[in-house]
């Protein structure tokens, strides 16, 4: 595969309208995705809302690997960030408003400390399709953010109330303009955060296949009925999960097109299992 590198026009304009609409928010919400923490984290994101109240989601924790993501969350609490897991398909709004109330108290105080009872605003930001537009639909109660499960989808920013001190606004994923770190990247078009249509999406599944088997052989072996000493080639190991289930063509010729198509869209809905793609560093703070 060629080096992975998106980033369409409409993400420099997302730039320079987070950077405008920061002056007017007074803290901010961090999503990431719960299966790959650090490569779903936006460095530019970072050095933008810096001094700003911050909250950060590993979001669709229910996809990943629970144990890992316990030590991703003790990963970055070690650095004093203010972190929780989250299932925005399924997650409850009890579990994170508190959270969004604690991290926005500062705020809070010193506005009544000046005898004023302003509503707070809140920026949701984050890389594509780390669910930000479902994450406020669930705090919301409805479907009032738009959302869908490609990269994209949010083209503009919007502010929606949740109570009448309480807005939150919805922001277009950004990706940083070079994906320097390649097996980052990797990750990011394995979570679906790069669009498929870019890329050799049959290279793309057997690289995904391969990386999955490295971390929990057995749910990759159940799920794509592998038989045998399992392949340690790409290619090769898409075309023993095609014949494992079936998607052949006349002559018995693996279908691989249908078996890339299918083999991401399983991961991504979680279908092959509660796995997740990297863990914390030893030894490093974040």
């Amino acid at each position: 595969m060629s080096q992975l590198n998106w980033y369409p026009g409409h993400m420099a304009r997302t730039r320079r309208q987070l950077e405008a609409q920061l002056r007017s928010v007074d803290a901010v919400i961090e999503l990431c995705d719960a299966r790959a923490p650090a490569a779903t984290r936006n460095a530019d994101l970072d050095r933008l809302t810096r001094g700003k109240q911050r909250l950060l989601i590993l979001n669709k924790a229910d996809l990943a690997d629970d144990a890992v993501t316990s030590a991703w969350l003790k990963y970055f609490r070690a650095s004093d960030q203010s972190v929780l897991r989250f299932n925005a398909n399924g997650g409850r709004s009890g579990d994170i408003l508190p959270s969004i109330e604690r991290a926005t108290l500062p705020v809070m105080k010193r506005y009544e400390a000046r005898g004023v009872r302003k509503t707070i605003r809140v920026m949701v930001i984050g890389i594509p399709n780390v669910g930000k537009s479902t994450f406020i639909n669930r705090l919301h109660g409805r479907g009032i953010a738009k959302k869908e499960d490609r990269p994209g989808v949010t083209r503009s920013s919007q502010w929606i109330r949740l109570d009448p001190y309480l807005e939150l606004l919805d922001t277009p994923g950004m990706l940083p303009p070079r994906l320097e770190d390649q097996e980052a990247a990797l990750l990011l078009a394995y979570l679906g955060s790069i669009r498929d249509q870019i890329m050799d999406t049959e290279a793309l599944a057997g690289k995904l296949l391969l990386h999955l088997v490295r971390q929990d052989a057995g749910s990759v072996i159940g799920r794509f009925h592998l038989e045998g000493d399992l392949p340690e080639e790409p290619q090769a190991l898409l075309e023993a999960a095609c014949r494992g289930r079936g998607w052949l063509l006349s002559g018995g010729r693996c279908d691989t097109a249908r078996g890339a198509a299918v083999v991401l869209d399983e991961f991504r809905a979680g279908r092959v299992g509660k796995l997740s793609l990297e863990r914390p560093p030893r030894g490093e703070r974040p």
